[in-house]
């Protein structure tokens, strides 16, 4: 998505926490995104992520925001819930304000097509943990 991401996450270690996880892939998303628009010289954007950074940040060192502090996060409990999610997940692309594409399955950074076609996605592994989710 444009300005978003969904994701359905199995963690499979009781131990791991859901906000170091979301946490931690940000911040390396963010690292990677300020590398890139800095071998592109795109100070445009790079000048609008460090004016994102408020004085608190920028006190502790922080040089841009590339996201939100916060997410969303639904804990999944039945496997009704959780077909529903991948539905809306997959389908949100084409759907609403995005129309990104003609079928959901078409959308390049989604999972739909192996779901639904059994496509193997051309740039990812993806791993089918819906029949171990619980």
């Amino acid at each position: 998505m444009p300005n978003h991401i969904h994701l359905l996450l199995y963690l499979t270690d009781d131990k791991v926490n859901l906000n170091t996880v979301i946490s931690n892939a940000k911040r390396f998303m963010a690292y990677d995104f300020v590398k890139r628009l800095k071998e592109q010289a795109n100070y445009a954007i790079l000048n609008i992520l460090s004016s994102a950074c408020t004085d608190k940040e920028k006190a502790k060192g922080q040089l841009h925001k590339a996201f939100e502090p916060s997410f969303d996060a639904k804990p999944i409990y039945t496997y009704d819930f959780l077909h529903q999610k991948l539905d809306y997940i997959h389908k949100n692309p084409q759907n609403g304000k995005w129309n990104l594409c003609n079928e959901f399955t078409d959308y390049a950074h989604s999972s739909a097509a192996f779901f639904h076609l059994e496509t193997p996605h051309p740039f990812v592994t993806i791993t089918d943990y819906r029949y171990y989710w619980y």
